[in-house]
């Protein structure tokens, strides 16, 4: 049986841990509010950015954009995005085992990799795995800024405008809801799903002509004129939309380390509970114990004096 006085210890020490563990999880709830309006509320911003970089490929008579181009030469560029502090669970580790999952397969295919990392617990894994890191940042704080990001993006646009990376991946924990985060691997460059808008073809039949292009029902059939020109919006478009996807990606992951260091903070506040009765317990049994010994003693006295 345990002494009740290292009992006492234990107990008053668990249950100071619990207000730490209590104090973090309200600490993530308020935090989570802030960076899941954060990810929700630039979604319309970022969807409209992309239709309108449809709507002016479309329009314009050609596209020759480096951001769209695949570069045959270079490496094969991933990000990593990872937390700056623990405390969260699984969430570092699912990034992590996703990134080094894809980061075997490129090199399984003869494929050199330029691996960027941001934050604290991605560079000190992979640096104890002995990786090289290309660039690392652990500045980016819980609630990321857009100037920080931004200047993220444009150092790796420019090394795709020079053909020193070949595409450019991101690792990353996609938010779908409060109950749903799942790592996700997101193609960032070169830009994808844009369709210029073909000429029309003299060798079809007159009958059919526009038929394949005619709006569909509930759809207008609206021109859109540019100024300036179609290409010439484009050269700001891209890269807007690039730094804007990619600031989404933060935010995503921002909103998803929030939620899986309120579940993991809960589970420790619950588990140090069950500890603490489980120990009140015992504590119970060894007051008891003693007094039941310290009874026989008197009785034992009284029974020797009488």
């Amino acid at each position: 049986m345990a002494n009740r006085r290292e009992l006492v210890k234990r107990r008053k020490s668990v249950r100071n841990i619990r207000k730490i563990t209590r104090t973090m999880q309200l600490i993530a709830t308020a935090r989570f509010q802030h960076a899941m309006n954060q990810a929700t509320a630039t979604k319309p911003y970022a969807s409209t950015l992309a239709n309108m970089v449809a709507a002016a490929s479309r329009s314009a008579t050609q596209l020759d954009q480096p951001l769209l181009k695949t570069n045959e030469s270079g490496s094969a560029a991933l990000l990593v995005l990872t937390s700056n502090r623990g405390f969260c669970g699984g969430y570092n580790g699912n990034i992590l085992r996703l990134a080094m999952e894809t980061l075997q397969e490129k090199r399984a295919a003869d494929m050199d990799v330029n691996l960027n990392v941001v934050g604290k617990k991605g560079i000190a894994y992979l640096r104890f795995l002995g990786e090289t890191i290309d660039m690392k940042d652990d500045s980016v704080e819980e609630q990321p800024r857009f100037a920080q990001v931004s200047a993220i993006a444009d150092d790796l646009m420019a090394a795709y405008r020079e053909e020193k990376i070949a595409t450019l991946d991101v690792c990353y924990m996609q938010f779908i809801s409060a109950g749903i985060q799942k790592p996700a691997m997101m193609r960032l460059l070169p830009i994808s799903g844009i369709k210029q808008a073909t000429g029309d073809s003299d060798d079809g039949d007159s009958d059919n002509a526009g038929t394949e292009n005619a709006p569909q029902s509930g759809e207008a059939n609206t021109t859109i004129d540019f100024s300036p020109e179609p290409a010439e919006l484009l050269d700001e478009l891209l890269p807007a939309s690039v730094r804007m996807r990619l600031f989404q990606c933060f935010t995503e992951a921002a909103a998803s380390e929030q939620v899986a260091r309120m579940v993991a903070m809960k589970a420790a506040t619950d588990a140090a509970g069950d500890m603490i009765r489980l120990l009140t317990q015992k504590y119970n049994r060894a007051r008891q114990t003693a007094i039941t010994m310290e009874l026989l003693d008197i009785i034992g006295g009284v029974a020797a004096i009488s």
